[in-house]
C-alpha cells in the first residue's frame, strides 16, 4: 500500500494564502509540489514549481512551438511578476489535484502518475485529509524492493 512508502512530513498551504506565500514556501522547503488545502486539511488543488515559474516566462514562449534557436531571453531574464500578480490568491493559480487514499495499491498509484504525467501524488486518509505525498521514486523503489523475494529460474 502507498501508506507504507509515502512521505508523511508534507508541506501544504491553505487555500486562503497568496501566490507570494506559496513561492516563499517552495523556496524555504525546496519542494516542487505544494498541495493547497481547505480549513479541514482536505486537498482542493496543487501548485507546482512549474505553475509558479510560468508567471516568469515571457509571453512569446507560449507562441513558439520551438524555441531552441533562442540562446537566451535577454532583457526578459530580469523581469519579475508584478506585486499585484503575486499577491493574488493562490487559488487563481491552482491546478486540479489527483490524489489517492492511503490504502491504494502501489501499481494503481504509479499508473495514475504515468497516465496524468505527475511526479508526486498527494495521499489522503479515509476522511479525505492530506496525510502524505509519494513520488514516483518512492513508489517505484517500493515495488522493486519486492523483487528480492523472486527466486531465479533454473534453465
Amino acid at each position: 500500500m502507498i501508506k507504507d512508502c509515502m512521505k508523511r512530513n508534507v508541506f501544504s498551504i491553505p487555500s486562503t494564502a497568496t501566490i507570494r506565500q506559496a513561492a516563499a514556501l517552495v523556496v524555504e522547503r525546496h519542494i516542487g509540489l505544494l498541495p493547497v488545502v481547505d480549513k479541514q486539511g482536505k486537498p482542493v488543488g496543487i501548485v507546482g514549481l512549474a505553475d509558479l515559474l510560468s508567471l516568469e516566462l515571457p509571453d512569446f514562449f507560449k507562441l513558439l512551438p520551438d524555441f531552441d534557436f533562442v540562446h537566451d531571453f535577454g532583457a526578459v531574464e530580469t523581469t519579475r511578476p508584478s506585486p499585484e500578480e503575486i499577491d493574488r490568491p493562490v487559488t487563481t493559480l491552482v491546478q486540479p489535484v489527483i490524489f489517492v487514499e492511503e490504502t491504494c495499491g502501489l501499481l494503481r498509484a504509479y499508473a495514475l502518475m504515468v497516465k496524468h504525467n505527475i511526479h508526486d501524488l498527494p495521499v489522503v486518509s479515509e476522511d479525505g485529509t492530506l496525510v502524505g505525498i509519494a513520488s514516483r521514486v518512492d513508489i517505484g523503489a517500493a515495488i522493486l524492493s519486492t523483487w528480492k523475494t523472486v527466486t531465479p529460474s533454473n534453465p
